[in-house]
């Protein structure tokens, strides 16, 4: 009788352990289906902070939208087709140069002196080597020679005359200076030299200047992470309207504006050049990750909320495991991201 209760204690045992264990591989076969797959490769596209898109037409609502959207879709294409981070960030960034909506390339802004002067740089996170160009005048697409200066060379930023004689042993191609220039940049300059007199009158009485929060900046930038597992940033830009003689921004400082590490993350800069270079913007995101156990989302919004003063302007940001940011401090930034999981957005500021 002892043997009989002892066998069927036994069974029951048996009976209960293996429902318990069918049970618990049914969650976790849930759990492994609600957990997103890991990104393969992930895209980010910027075409400028500043500007304010609520006084926008909807014409040129919709004309940004339309250049964010083919421009991502141009990086997406080249990795989804395991194409690299570098090709697919350079390709981006030649397109939105083309584009004379932006200040980068064809459609640059206007120097104080009436000229176009361009910068640029890209830097490959799995090695972090880099290159950059400034001041150039007749590159037609400025971020090409920067990645010859990167792959060409032992230097990383070559400037004006010394970039474009660069430029010509490359045979890189080259226009003439009025290609960049657009009636619409013409305008802005004179805008710009207006405002420089009357903050001068308010100077010399003791008045605070007048500041130009809302224009629109342009600046174009991109990072993407491909299947192999490697990080990239490009930016390109005309600089600062009105800017003095031979001034340059954060675009070509390596860790201001543009920076890549596959350990940790890529991004691109734009906005009011001066204060990313005094703060190191774009590495400061990275070394909070690093030193301070920051996510990306973390960092980059602490370094453009915190850090950086109201309406400096933005970054996009990829980190090694594809997670995206894209925070700014504008009331506008055109936009968009994209990644292997389906993620497809295109936006162009803080009302979205």
């Amino acid at each position: 009788m002892k043997t009989t209760r002892f066998l069927f204690g036994l069974m029951f045992l048996l009976g209960l352990t293996a429902t318990l264990n069918k049970a618990t591989a049914h969650e976790e076969k849930k759990s492994e289906e609600k957990k997103p797959s890991k990104v393969e490769y992930a895209i980010v596209v910027h075409g400028g902070a500043g500007g304010n898109p609520a006084s926008w037409s909807d014409r040129q609502k919709e004309t940004r939208i339309a250049a964010m959207t083919e421009a991502v879709n141009i990086g997406k294409k080249i990795l989804a087709e395991g194409g690299t981070s570098l090709d697919a960030v350079e390709q981006v960034v030649r397109y939105l140069e083309n584009n004379p909506m932006f200040n980068a390339g064809r459609g640059a802004v206007f120097t104080a002196a009436g000229k176009n002067e361009l910068d640029a740089a890209i830097m490959d996170g799995s090695n972090m080597k880099c290159g950059a160009v400034a001041g150039v005048t007749t590159v037609k697409n400025p971020i090409s020679l920067a990645r010859k200066v990167m792959t060409e060379t032992k230097h990383v930023l070559l400037i004006s005359g010394g970039a474009e004689t660069f430029a010509d042993e490359m045979e890189v191609e080259r226009v003439d200076p009025d290609y960049f220039k657009t009636r619409g940049r013409k305008e802005e300059q004179e805008r710009a030299q207006e405002i420089d007199k009357i903050n001068a009158q308010r100077l010399a009485q003791g008045l605070p200047e007048l500041k130009e929060k809302y224009s629109y900046v342009g600046t174009v930038g991109c990072v993407a992470l491909d299947k192999h597992g490697n990080l990239a940033a490009a930016t390109s830009t005309g600089g600062m309207s009105n800017k003095k003689y031979g001034r340059v921004g954060d675009v070509p400082i390596i860790g201001a504006g543009t920076f890549a590490d596959n350990r940790i993350c890529g991004i691109s800069c734009t906005g009011h050049g001066e204060e990313f270079i005094r703060h190191s913007a774009a590495h400061e995101v990275s070394a909070m990750m690093k030193y301070g156990g920051k996510s990306l989302q973390e960092a980059s919004n602490a370094v453009i909320h915190e850090t950086l003063k109201g309406f400096d302007g933005g970054m996009i940001c990829i980190d090694k495991e594809g997670n995206i940011s894209m925070p700014f401090n504008t009331r506008g930034m055109p936009r968009a991201a994209a990644d292997s999981n389906g993620l497809f957005e295109v936006k162009l500021g803080i009302e979205e």
